[in-house]
């Protein structure tokens, strides 16, 4: 297993620290003093690479200066790995430049943290097996749970780029159409049955070409790196309006992301196998290395855990969905998100959303001295990931929302 990479940089040798030497995580932050710029986490502070670009200490020349990463993504792979080993060897234990770098380290309890990075398109994806058959379950009973086409592509949709935010980020409860079983019509109000999906989020770098496919080795060398994503969801709304097209309103309204990539090439160390298949996958399907990561996740309502599960969970790699996104001839872009699909496992207490967990609000959990079926105003849901190395971990702090009521000028109405 790989051990910790010793730094000069205290916090980053601490065994508990999301950030250390063997992560190097890319976000954009601002103080009071500093104009939002990139910068890398380690330990406790941040590096800022727009100053050590400007420097001449990142071995790159203007691929940070602007408070995004896009055009580092868009470099590709071969420049990616330069940055990344040039920013370790800054800041690695007995680096002879430490001098120059550490005048522009900054607190990390000083930071506000940004968006990282510009969101090209937005696809969210179905890949969770326990999840598609949790909600198949609940919607159409056990004998028809996953749809025919399930075991053979990743089932996905396009979302809004233009509502995903960075963690911290309050998210105001959506209003929208609903019908009960008994009405003879629709009504128009606040969504009753708020709920989160625990994902994850991969972000391509290097883009493809309309009407040329990708391979998986293609679409796994693409993928700059990735995020904890909580894609919110109004289970009411979207119950009425799914049919026949899926998620629009629903899903539409926000899209929370933890505000630290992970790049692929710190993950790599934890690359883990997909799960045994029903079925055999076309060909062009077929991974012929591991394209899952073992990355612990957690759920808090309100402070308090309420699940557990793990990456391995999904049936569809990021590099799967990414191929299948490109195979019509579908062009990628830099900065696209695709999220995973919730990451359930096989127990209630490692589902990833709270329609699983309650069983569509039938069954409320216990969060502190109260129970909630669904999110109330003023809850704070919290996302959590690290992948575990020996004396070291790789996370990816958190990725946070707190519900704020409805807009109030928005009266029911039928």
């Amino acid at each position: 297993m790989t051990r910790l990479r010793p730094s000069w940089v205290a916090g980053a040798n601490d065994p508990e620290t999301d950030f250390p030497l063997n992560n190097l995580p890319y976000g954009v932050f601002s103080t009071k003093a500093l104009s939002p710029r990139c910068g890398v986490a380690i330990g406790d502070r941040i590096l800022d690479v727009a100053r050590a670009e400007a420097a001449g200490l990142t071995g790159t020349r203007d691929l940070v200066q602007a408070a995004k990463w896009n055009p580092l993504m868009a470099a590709g792979p071969e420049v990616w790995a330069g940055f990344r080993a040039r920013i370790g060897a800054l800041l690695a234990e007995g680096s002879p430049e430490r001098e120059a770098v550490a005048p522009l380290l900054v607190p990390m309890a000083d930071a506000a943290l940004h968006l990282p990075f510009d969101v090209a398109e937005y696809t969210d994806f179905y890949a969770g097996k326990q999840h598609a058959i949790n909600v198949g379950t609940m919607f159409r009973g056990p004998e028809n749970a996953l749809p025919p086409n399930w075991l053979h592509i990743p089932i996905g949709y396009n979302g809004r780029a233009s509502t995903v935010v960075v963690s911290g980020t309050d998210i105001r409860r959506p209003v929208g159409q609903t019908k009960a079983k008994e009405a003879a019509a629709p009504s128009f109000g606040p969504s009753q049955r708020l709920d989160i999906e625990l994902e994850m989020g991969a972000i391509v770098g290097t883009p493809s070409t309309m009407g040329q496919p990708v391979t998986v080795a293609e679409a796994r060398a693409m993928i700059f790196g990735y995020v904890l994503l909580n894609d919110w969801s109004a289970r009411d709304l979207q119950a009425w309006e799914y049919q026949p097209l899926g998620p629009f309103q629903a899903k539409a309204f926000a899209t929370s992301i933890s505000p630290w990539i992970v790049t692929a090439a710190a993950l790599a160390p934890f690359a883990a196998e997909g799960p045994e298949r029903e079925v055999p996958l076309l060909r062009y399907l077929v991974e012929d290395t591991p394209g899952l990561y073992d990355i612990a996740l957690s759920v808090e309502m309100n402070g308090q855990t309420i699940s557990r599960t793990n990456m391995r969970e999904l049936y569809y790699s990021p590099a799967q969905q990414l191929t299948h996104h490109a195979s019509s001839g579908c062009a990628m872009r830099t900065g696209d998100l695709l999220g995973t699909g919730t990451i359930s496992g096989p127990a209630p207490d490692s589902y990833g959303s709270l329609l699983e967990m309650t069983w569509g609000g039938q069954t409320p959990i216990r969060v502190g001295a109260e129970t909630r079926a669904f999110i109330e105003d003023g809850d704070t849901l919290t996302l959590r990931g690290h992948a575990q190395g020996d004396g070291f971990r790789v996370g990816f702090g958190a990725c946070s929302g707190r519900i704020l009521p409805a807009p109030d000028f928005f009266k029911e109405t039928t």
